[in-house]
């Protein structure tokens, strides 16, 4: 939970001042750093990055009355629908966090071992 927290916040404000390949870094760091394991620490960064961007996309086709998000999908295989894009934008996005924490997981069990999880 803390590690998606972090990754949820963290990456909120640097999405206002850095561009959007940024997160894969951010997402490594903090699944390193908090030493999440493997499974947690893919979770965490899909559903943190993927619930942003979520959030973000819902909220321009919302205040945009989906005008530019059912253009972009005339051009791609998405039927036209502007929420087949805001869904397909989450999708990516979680991808992008959820590899990039599973890499930064694997980095620091390389370096340090596996993490011990309480209770198993």
């Amino acid at each position: 939970m803390r590690l998606f927290l972090s990754v949820f916040i963290l990456a909120f404000l640097a999405q206002l001042f850095l561009p959007w390949w940024t997160l894969a870094p951010l997402c490594f760091g903090l699944a390193a750093g908090l030493g999440a394991p493997g499974g947690r620490a893919f979770g965490a960064g899909f559903a943190g990055i993927g619930l942003g961007w979520l959030l973000a996309a819902a909220w321009l086709n919302v205040r945009s009355a989906s005008i530019l998000s059912h253009r972009m999908a005339q051009l791609l295989p998405l039927g036209g629908s502007g929420w087949a894009l805001v869904l397909a934008t989450a999708l990516l996005g979680g991808l992008v966090g959820g590899v990039a924490a599973l890499a930064g997981s694997w980095a620091r069990q390389a370096v340090r071992g596996p993490v011990l999880v309480a209770g198993k």
